[in-house]
């Protein structure tokens, strides 16, 4: 049995959740809703304000995506309840970030400066110019968004400049060294 599968999902207050035929399921909370379709074999009941998923058979198959639909039902509800937020930070002499209205724009080392238009259920900020804070309801457009942003200019392994996420730590390559003749 699946360790991660057969734990139950705690619904919080004020957190509604629906299940349609065909494994259909809509959270609804205080942040926003989410609604994903989940494979169909995959018994998904709400009992005594929890979230149950039992599965068919023991198929490697079947294994898998028990854990992952737990996970992923998971992330809906924690998502709809507090939401989800990623810190980036900007590294580099003149290397910044503000926001233009909903637009991102960032100036990283490149002749002109990089702007980028998020979804419309992401919400970026920016505090002193090199903290971008990426926030939303659901987690694979928050973590998807931040990847986007730091693949704009990836830390480099020389000196570190770049965008990373906060706290991600680097391990810097040695420069060239001068050999003795």
């Amino acid at each position: 049995m699946s360790r991660i599968g057969k734990m139950p999902i705690n619904i919080p207050n004020g957190v509604e959740v629906k299940i349609e035929d065909g494994n259909v399921i809509t959270v609804k909370g205080p942040k926003g809703q989410l609604t994903k379709k989940f494979h169909p074999e995959l018994d998904i009941k709400v009992e005594d304000n929890q979230i149950k998923i039992d599965r068919p058979n023991d198929t490697s198959f079947m294994r898998a995506i028990h854990g992952t639909t737990r996970a992923l039902i998971n992330n809906m509800v924690k998502g709809v309840s507090e939401g989800f937020t990623v810190e980036l930070e900007i590294y580099g002499v003149g290397y910044r970030a503000n926001m233009k209205g909903k637009t991102l724009e960032l100036q990283l080392g490149y002749s002109h400066p990089v702007v980028y238009e998020p979804p419309e259920d992401i919400q970026i900020s920016v505090e002193g110019q090199t903290l971008i804070k990426v926030s939303g309801i659901d987690k694979e457009k928050v973590g998807q968004v931040a990847a986007t942003i730091r693949d704009f200019r990836r830390p480099d392994p020389y000196k570190g400049k770049g965008v990373r996420y906060k706290g991600e730590q680097l391990k810097l390559k040695p420069g060239k060294s001068v050999g003795k003749k």
